[in-house]
């Protein structure tokens, strides 16, 4: 589902990969129309895993839906004059570009040539522009020596690239601004955010260069329990696992009263000298807290949790796979606004998440499913950039642009394949 925030607004995207696709999205949902850039055939993600039987990328498709895709042969000289036409179409809302893919015939410079009033934003590995992925970046970090039980000697690399979606997100803000602030002054702005800096600023916004600098500390691996406060993974009579938290006040009082340890966390205090009712101190004795909750919860189904926990409003969650998610967790599911039922060419239908924005009285409109590459070529250059009927049949017949006929998923998806 998309709002209309950004009518009129238009964007072209030259892309592969997380940051830069995931960014042209949030702006596709905030009502963007975000053109897509696409080699004839596919880039060098668009066959990336998970793939549906027939080859098609689920990865690719969750990441491009509500953009417009044009196909084009950017070696020819013809085919990157026109994605250079594109970006600095003229226009009050248009005149912006998003990449990640280094091209020294798209960059800002030379577009400035064209438009001096240019939007371009670039997102880089490191602010030197040489290379680096979320992997290689979070590695630097600290955080593979944090987490779970990891070290240096044995890291422990989570599944999540958080570092390409906080770098997506402040891609789509970056933009969002400076095409306000041309509005207000008539400027254009070259924007450059490196995935490193995203990463090393999170790791000072959140306190932990600081820690490691005055404190002379580095945070050491402590399983699953939350650092600062407390909070960790316990096992249900009936096998299942459940997560836990107590940080604020609140939830600590919640958490006590559910599972009727007031007496024993009263004990706890009075020989130790912490006061629970303290973040740091509920830390510092959280094996003492956890061996409480731990007996508790083992004594008791799943269910039986769930109902004290719910009548204590106790903050916790229940461990899921992505499966079992899909199966009995209505916040995934079309009783969310969220979600709709999408049907994506060459996937099928299957449910799709659309800006997580909610705006009171605003009403959301269903979101383009993404498309085969190519599948706007010509009403983008028709609409775009005015060309005639007669001369978007040329470049068709000299393979500057193409269509959808040459997506290698698309007579599949013809088919019903």
């Amino acid at each position: 589902m998309t709002y209309d925030l950004l009518r009129g607004v238009r964007i072209v995207e030259s892309s592969a990969f997380i940051a830069a696709p995931m960014a042209g999205l949030t702006l596709a949902q905030l009502g963007a129309d975000v053109i897509r850039i696409d080699a004839i055939g596919g880039g060098i993600d668009y066959r990336r895993m998970p793939t549906m039987p027939g080859g098609r990328s689920l990865y690719w498709t969750g990441l491009n839906k509500g953009k417009r895709s044009i196909a084009i042969d950017l070696r020819a000289p013809e085919g990157r004059e026109l994605v250079a036409a594109l970006a600095a179409e003229p226009g009050e809302k248009a005149g912006v570009l998003l990449t990640n893919i280094a091209s020294r015939w798209l960059s800002h410079a030379e577009l400035a040539r064209r438009r001096a009033d240019i939007i371009t934003c670039t997102i880089e590995g490191n602010a030197d522009g040489s290379s680096a992925l979320d992997y290689t970046v979070n590695c630097a970090t600290g955080f593979p020596a944090m987490t779970g039980s990891g070290s240096l000697a044995r890291p422990v690399n989570h599944a999540l690239p958080a570092w390409d979606v906080a770098c997506a997100l402040q891609a789509a803000a970056s933009i969002a601004s400076a095409l306000l602030h041309r509005q207000q002054t008539g400027a254009g702005a070259e924007l450059r955010i490196a995935l490193s800096d995203v990463a090393f600023a999170t790791l000072s916004h959140l306190g932990l260069l600081a820690e490691g600098e005055l404190l002379d500390e580095d945070r050491p691996a402590i399983g699953n329990d939350i650092y600062g406060a407390f909070g960790r993974d316990f096992g249900t009579r009936d096998g299942r696992r459940i997560m836990v938290a107590a940080v604020s006040a609140k939830q600590w009082s919640a958490l006590v009263a559910a599972c009727a340890m007031g007496p024993q966390i009263g004990s706890i205090e009075a020989s130790t000298g912490l006061q629970f009712d303290d973040e740091a101190d509920r830390f510092r004795g959280r094996h003492l807290i956890a061996a409480l909750v731990e007996l508790w919860c083992e004594a008791r189904t799943f269910d039986q949790i769930a109902a004290a926990f719910a009548a204590h409003g106790v903050c916790w969650g229940a461990y899921k796979t992505v499966r079992g998610l899909l199966a009995d967790d209505p916040r995934v599911s079309t009783a969310n606004p969220l979600f709709e039922r999408a049907d994506t060419p060459g996937v099928g239908a299957h449910l799709s998440a659309g800006s997580t924005l909610r705006i009171a009285g605003r009403q959301r409109r269903a979101t383009r499913a993404a498309p085969y590459l190519g599948a706007d070529t010509e009403a983008v250059l028709a609409e775009v950039l005015g060309l005639s009927s007669r001369a978007v049949g040329v470049l068709y017949d000299r393979g500057v642009v193409a269509g959808p006929v040459a997506d290698p998923f698309w007579q599949a998806g013809k088919d019903g394949t």
